[in-house]
């Protein structure tokens, strides 16, 4: 499976971005998604994922503040960010696996990234 990334860009602290990732295919009701993000000198880490059946998890940083969302009918997941932080910078990556690996794991397939700046 191919994940299209988009929706990344400037942005001003306390603003608001939209990411969007479009897999190539059909998503089976046994994969969830997510995205993560690496910013330079970090590891890469988890900021929200989705369960086919809509189920979510969050990086504490940024619960409260960013919403993810997944269409199965488009094979899409979208990942709404608000009251952006400096330090939410990074470069965020689209994931696609399965329903049983844990969010942890470095696995399944990846996007090519989409870099998000918030910077004054």
């Amino acid at each position: 499976v191919q994940l299209q990334a988009s929706g990344g860009g400037l942005v001003q602290p306390g603003g608001s971005l939209r990411l969007s990732c479009a897999a190539s295919r059909s998503i089976s009701k046994f994969e969830k998604m997510g995205w993560y993000r690496q910013a330079p000198g970090n590891q890469r880490e988890l900021v929200a994922g989705i369960t086919f059946g809509g189920s979510t998890n969050y990086a504490d940083s940024v619960k409260g503040r960013f919403a993810i969302s997944r269409d199965n009918a488009k094979n899409t997941v979208h990942l709404q960010m608000s009251s952006l932080k400096l330090e939410d910078s990074a470069v965020y990556y689209c994931n696609i696996r399965g329903t049983g690996v844990r969010w942890e794991y470095e696995a399944g397939y990846w996007g090519q990234g989409t870099q998000v700046t918030v910077s004054s």
